[in-house]
């Protein structure tokens, strides 16, 4: 979401793709992802952002260690360096925390991780790959791109694709945010379909505040609507991208946008409209938005 930046090394062409955030955002408001994709308008980082990035971190850094060496213990020694990690990727004056804060968000940090170990006993079983980029055309030519925060596989063959929610939603958009978890679930479901030539036999969410685990069995026609669904989706927004018509869809997410100053919604002017980008320099968008807002 990845350390905070999670993506390797960037390549000097990135071509335009769909990921699993930018996606959710062009169904949300398309406004809203003309101002994260194209003018890339600077985005305050949440408490629950800094605090999610470190607990994924720590994490992937668990799961490198040898499964009997995966004990709570392990995991707490992983959050001071993984903080540290995190900070090191952020932009110049970002990683400049108050010290108080910086206690405090270890703390729920540590708290976090102790919660896992009521989900999941890690020393039990290895993950095929933790923080793992999915990259997949489909036959209309979208591009799919994202990271996985794990994906394990059974003796038997049968993939599992977990995902780590590190918030809590607010009560009033806790629906919202399930039916943004699953389509990013599904997302990757279909992204690892088309590459690996497997669909997932299990979707898995594990929402570490509330210690909760919420499985979900996809089935093949179900996937290649959704298919047809992600395609679609790319299509509008190639349209928008040549005309610039990014139009704002108020809702009740308004209320965690950062973005009311530029929005015509609430007064705002949009930037002059750049043009649609032949590269994108940032081929992981979903990094930034870790723990964000009610889809964290």
């Amino acid at each position: 979401m990845d350390e905070q930046k999670r993506r390797p090394a960037p390549t000097s062409t990135r071509r335009p793709a769909l990921s699993p955030s930018r996606a959710s955002d062009f169904k949300q408001c398309p406004l809203l992802y003309r101002f994260r994709a194209i003018d890339r308008l600077p985005e305050p980082q949440s408490t629950a952002q800094l605090r999610g990035s470190v607990v994924h971190a720590a994490l992937e850094q668990l799961y490198a260690l040898p499964a009997a060496e995966r004990g709570p213990a392990s995991a707490a020694a992983m959050v001071e360096p993984a903080w540290e990690r995190v900070l090191a990727g952020q932009p110049s004056g970002a990683g400049d925390v108050d010290p108080d804060l910086r206690t405090e968000l270890l703390k729920q940090a540590h708290h976090l991780l102790s919660g896992y170990y009521r989900l999941e006993d890690p020393t039990r079983f290895d993950p095929q790959y933790c923080e793992h980029r999915v990259e997949v055309e489909l036959d209309d030519g979208t591009l799919l791109r994202g990271f996985v925060d794990r994906i394990d596989v059974a003796p038997s063959g049968e993939v599992r694709v977990v995902d780590y929610k590190t918030g809590k939603a607010p009560a009033q958009a806790r629906a919202l945010a399930e039916i943004k978890a699953l389509f990013q679930m599904k997302f990757y479901a279909v992204a690892l379909m088309r590459s690996r030539g497997v669909m997932p036999a299990r979707l898995r969410l594990l929402y570490l505040a509330d210690a909760q685990v919420l499985d979900y069995t996809p089935d093949m026609e179900e996937l290649l609507r959704f298919e047809k669904t992600l395609m679609a989706i790319w299509r509008a927004i190639q349209s928008a991208g040549v005309t610039g018509d990014f139009r704002p869809s108020p809702s009740r997410l308004c209320d965690w946008c950062v973005h009311h100053a530029h929005c015509p919604a609430f007064g705002g002017t949009p930037p002059p409209y750049p043009g649609w980008p032949t590269v994108f320099d940032d081929d992981d968008p979903d990094a930034m938005l870790r723990a964000a807002g009610p889809a964290a």
